[in-house]
């Protein structure tokens, strides 16, 4: 029985731990427009504030599991917990942009270290259902995030931006306490020698910055030096990485099966569609609509609550029906969200916009646990590790080329043509969705008769 609760309460400190990334990407949107105005900064410096946390979150997720493995998971955990207080308390005592820049900098460092970390504690510690218990965490962490508008907008009108920040706090010491009382020491393991493929990771954080540093700048013109400089990168990563024993991002992954590189694919445009949504939409409330913070994240929850409600629907719906007709719904639906996106004006109801942002909050829920559950069903259990850190940079990836569509779009001011123009990159998104969806589900039931 004491074995039961000690679980518990490690489960407890890994999911405090876990949602902190995805609650701290989201939570600043309500506080944008406050932060913009306090810093006097542009759309493009904006998408470089969100975009930024991504970036280095892409960068060290993967490269902090691999140190978790080396310098045990409890250690991690707790360095990266401290990381996240010290930022939490400077970053609101930022004087300028690039203070602020390197305090998220470091909170997406900290952050970034929980999840792989507290995977792996799950690992070493829980014996009752843990796969149940990491794939619970893993939806938890990406739909926590829809919550961060609401719990943001609830608290800036009593202190400003900067209480989103220190609204961390309770969160850290409760994770720290239970950390250090409840999950054991780590046990070295002298056996297993690794290698950090820094050359990799130079090259993909050098990529990855060069593509965001294009697609900003494309509302001044295209930067063919850019491009090209961008093209070339991407290249030589994917050839460097190719021939790894041990990669920073296993490529070669995708080679084996072009259904497991379709759904990862189908994985990032679904998160450029609502990453986009819940970006845009905080500051569009409060800036076009003349709506407070607290009253934008109130319209916020109807995106969330509706993603939230259908994980659980769409998990049975995908074991009665299988896959295609759930995730085709899902796409169609999110393309009917999209479209609707051309009916918000600078005097639209709140409501209306609640049932907008509801339907888009319906198809993510589906495409969020159906994409995941569909990955799992294409690969062998050996496999696992390495596709829920694929996902999990798929997610990071899907949330950077969101931030550029904003950067893009609201570059002359958060106002009803900007948000047309928004609508119709992710129409097109939405578009491509489709057929890609249609294939993997096809392919899907082909293997699954063959197996039977």
């Amino acid at each position: 029985m004491a074995v039961e609760k000690n679980e518990k309460f490690i489960i407890l400190a890994v999911a405090l731990g876990i949602i902190l990334n995805p609650l701290n990407t989201t939570m600043i949107t309500v506080a944008l427009p406050a932060i913009q105005k306090d810093f006097q900064l542009t759309s493009t410096n904006i998408s470089w504030l969100i975009a930024s946390y991504f970036i280095i979150s892409a960068i060290f997720t993967p490269l902090i599991g691999k140190l978790s493995d080396i310098y045990g998971r409890k250690l991690i955990l707790l360095i990266g917990l401290m990381l996240v207080v010290v930022s939490s308390i400077l970053a609101p005592l930022s004087p300028n942009m690039p203070v602020l820049l390197l305090m998220r900098g470091i909170q997406a460092i900290g952050t970034s270290a929980l999840f792989p970390a507290g995977v792996g504690v799950i690992r070493n510690t829980i014996q009752h259902n843990q796969n149940r218990v990491i794939g619970t965490l893993a939806v938890f962490a990406t739909t926590s995030a829809a919550f961060g508008p609401t719990i943001g907008g609830m608290l800036i009108q009593f202190g400003g931006w900067p209480v989103i920040f220190y609204v961390n706090l309770p969160i850290l010491a409760i994770a720290i306490g239970l950390t250090m009382v409840f999950i054991p020491k780590d046990k070295k393991n002298t056996a297993i020698s690794y290698k950090l493929d820094g050359i990799g990771i130079i090259l993909f954080s050098f990529f990855i910055t060069s593509w965001m540093v294009f697609l900003l700048g494309l509302e001044q013109g295209v930067h063919i030096g850019i491009l090209i400089l961008a093209v070339i990168l991407t290249v030589i990563f994917y050839i460097y990485e190719k021939r790894r024993d041990e990669p920073f991002i296993n490529v070669n992954f995708f080679r084996k099966n072009l259904n497991v590189a379709l759904i990862f694919g189908q994985y990032i445009l679904s998160t450029v569609i609502f990453f986009a949504v819940l970006l845009s939409f905080p500051t569009f409330i409060q800036s076009s609509l003349g709506a407070s913070s607290q009253m934008a994240g109130i319209v916020m929850l109807s995106l969330s609550i509706f993603a939230m409600i259908m994980t659980p629907i769409a998990t049975r719906w995908i074991e009665r029906k299988g896959f295609r007709v759930p995730l085709m719904s899902s796409v169609l639906l999110g393309l009917v969200g999209v479209i609707l996106l051309f009916t918000v004006k600078d005097n639209s109801a709140l409501v209306w916009i609640g049932i907008v942002l509801a339907v888009t909050g319906i198809s993510n829920g589906i495409q969020n646990i159906g994409l995941q559950n569909l990955l799992y069903s294409f690969i062998s259990v050996s496999e696992s590790g390495i596709a829920s850190g694929l996902l999990m940079t798929s997610r990071f990836i899907g949330n950077i080329l969101a931030s550029s569509i904003y950067g893009v779009a609201f570059a002359t001011g958060m106002n009803e043509g900007n948000m047309k123009t928004m609508a119709i990159v992710l129409v097109v998104v939405a578009v491509v969705l489709v057929p890609g969806m249609l294939y993997v589900t096809v392919s899907e039931k082909k293997n699954r008769e063959k197996t039977v």
